[in-house]
């Protein structure tokens, strides 16, 4: 048997909101989407349009204030080889939330609060 990953799912509460910062700070870009007609949830897919991965955004219309992410220890990692305009643009942004210098990785934060690691290519 033969798995490999296709997308991750983030729930979020303004599909717009993230859109737009997901393509500001990583360049990933819409690909594909549901919309079941009635208004009750929306789901897009982004990519980086260079791997067959996708992050899968799902808003659900009755939902109320934000998700409860818990001690948000979990996160996506991204690789750039242009880690230093990154870390520039991300600054620039004000959405680094955590640095670890001595292993030479920081995360941002995203409108809904996930956290996204970004790491240069090594």
């Amino acid at each position: 048997m033969n798995f490999r990953i296709d997308h991750v799912n983030l729930n979020v509460a303004d599909m717009g909101r993230t859109l737009e910062f997901y393509e500001k700070a990583l360049g990933f870009k819409e690909v594909r989407g549901v919309d079941p007609g009635d208004g009750s949830f929306l789901i897009k897919y982004v990519s980086d349009g260079k791997n067959n991965y996708y992050i899968e955004f799902t808003w659900l219309k009755d939902k109320e204030g934000p998700y409860e992410l818990g001690d948000n220890e979990t996160h996506i990692a991204i690789r750039t080889p242009d880690y230093d305009e990154a870390y520039k643009l991300h600054s620039q942004m004000g959405i680094i939330c955590y640095e670890n210098k001595s292993m030479g990785i920081y995360f941002i934060e995203d409108p809904d609060g996930y956290w996204l690691e970004i790491c240069p290519e090594r």
